[in-house]
Parts: C-alpha cells; structure tokens; sequence
C-alpha cells in the first residue's frame, strides 16, 4: 500500500455511504491522531485500539444525522505521495468557511488548521474534512 492515510479517509468514506457504524482499519501512529482529531471535531463518535495478536487494529465508530446521513459528507486527501502540499502559517485553507476542518502535520504533531494557526505554525496538509 502506498498511501495508508488514503486508504484510512476511503474506508471511513465508504463505510459512511454503506451505513455501516463502525470501520476497522490497519493501525498506525498517524491514523490513531487522525482518528483523536475526528472525533474531537464530532465527525465520529470515537475510536478504539484493538490488539488482533498481529499488528493491531483500529476501530472507528461513524456518527450519522438523524436522518441516517453520514456526518462527514467529505473526506479530502490533499498531499499525496506523489506531490506533497506545504503551507505556512498565513496560506493555511479554511474549508467550507470554518464548517470543516483541514489536518495538518507539523513540527508539533498532527493538528486541525485551526489550532496550527493559533500556534503560528505550517506543515503538510493531509486532508480535508467537511
């Protein structure tokens, strides 16, 4: 697999189209603080780690509207292994008007654009969320 962080926003993307509530994933450091930063922004109802006597897994549970829609209604993949997007402090993206939420990965972890505009620091945008 080439891109994991991909694979990770499809799972959770077409978990969410099928109605499923809950989505495992093959975990990773990066994929648990994707995970922390959903479901602090309330797009899922939280996440565990599961220990499958191998490599671990990552259970994330999928928030739903009342009318049985998705919370997140997209998941944006933006620097991508073939060509990564950096930006400073000033050139950070507000998705859908400060509605959704872009990730970042910075010098200081991973963290919403809004928190590494607080800090006054840029990274690597990962995705975006809405």
């Amino acid at each position: 697999m080439t891109d994991p962080i991909a694979d990770m926003l499809t799972r959770l993307r077409n978990a969410g189209n099928a109605g499923h509530r809950r989505v495992d994933i093959p975990l990773s450091k990066i994929k648990i603080e994707l995970a922390r930063i959903l479901a602090e922004n309330h797009f899922v109802h939280g996440y565990k780690v599961l220990d499958d006597g191998a490599f671990g897994r990552l259970r994330v549970y999928l928030k739903y509207t009342p009318e049985d829609r998705p919370v997140m209604r997209s998941l944006e993949r933006v620097s991508k292994p073939g060509l990564r997007k950096y930006v400073d402090t000033n050139s950070i993206p507000k998705v859908r008007a400060g509605m959704g939420i872009a990730i970042l990965s910075t010098s200081n972890g991973v963290m919403t654009g809004r928190e590494a505009r607080r800090r006054q620091i840029g990274g690597e945008i990962l995705a975006k969320v809405y």
